[in-house]
């Protein structure tokens, strides 16, 4: 069964999910907190792609120039600023003069976060490995071409006690050398059905180093849709979900495998 799933998935790069993908409304190359909240829903690459190509794409494409053109290093975050610092101001909003926390861990404390019980074959971190292209019915518009992203990470994480954290990586290749974001939506789980599951999403956070400060943008005013999907496990370590309707597009995760122990170093 899972090798028939496989031959029917493509890499990750697939059509938009349409619930995440409305177009940002924010200032014209400008990108800022509309965009980061149309991502964080993003499950799939060209979903992500649709939140940064408008407003914000031609401006992420002369910062991507200016680091290339400068020679920064992926790992330097001071360079963007002292090589490309008004290029790479132009690009973003501001970070505010009193950015919020990070939110460490909204699944864990006193203050965390319950849906319904999730049962245990869902419980744990899932790592995208495979999207499809949504079906499109004849006579329509044809299917988006396939262009495989590696630069997009994307992991959902889901607890026994219905919370979920959505997790998206962007990393030079999309903003430019020297600066990183990860953009995180958390929520309830709702289960709808005996296969059937809701991620209703509450808040967000955008942060990493981006210009040489490290941001934290936070999403708490966005407008977040949530998704409905089908879900199968297939073999005990891969998540199947599907999003209902015309499109059954499919989105296939991986369980996290636990990281082994670094060895002691020798005497």
């Amino acid at each position: 069964m899972r090798t028939s799933r496989l031959l029917v998935l493509l890499l990750v790069s697939s059509a938009a999910l349409p619930a995440a993908a409305q177009a940002p409304r924010t200032v014209a190359g400008v990108c800022g907190r509309t965009n980061w909240v149309c991502v964080s829903e993003c499950i799939d690459a060209e979903c992500v792609d649709k939140c940064m190509r408008e407003g914000c794409e031609a401006s992420l494409k002369r910062l991507k120039a200016c680091t290339s053109k400068a020679a920064c290093a992926p790992d330097d975050t001071k360079c963007a600023a002292t090589s490309c610092g008004l290029t790479c101001e132009r690009a973003f909003e501001p970070a505010p003069k009193s950015p919020e926390k990070p939110v460490e861990d909204p699944c864990e404390g006193p203050k965390a976060l319950q849906g319904a019980a999730v049962p245990a074959e869902l419980v744990g971190t899932w790592v995208l490995s495979a999207a499809s292209l949504p079906d499109v019915e004849q006579g329509t518009e044809d299917r988006i071409e396939v262009q495989p992203r590696s630069d997009y990470a994307r992991s959902l994480r889901l607890t026994p006690t219905g919370c979920f954290v959505l997790r998206t990586k962007l990393d030079d290749a999309t903003l430019g050398r020297g600066s990183t974001l990860e953009v995180r939506a958390w929520g309830k789980v709702e289960m709808t059905g005996k296969d059937k599951l809701a991620l209703r999403t509450q808040d967000g956070q955008a942060l990493g180093p981006v210009c040489g400060k490290e941001r934290v943008v936070p999403l708490s005013k966005g407008k977040f849709k949530g998704g409905d999907y089908t879900y199968a496990i297939e073999e005990k370590d891969s998540l199947i979900l599907t999003v209902p309707g015309a499109t059954r597009q499919t989105f296939q995760f991986e369980r996290e495998k636990p990281q082994a122990p670094e060895p002691p170093p020798k005497p």
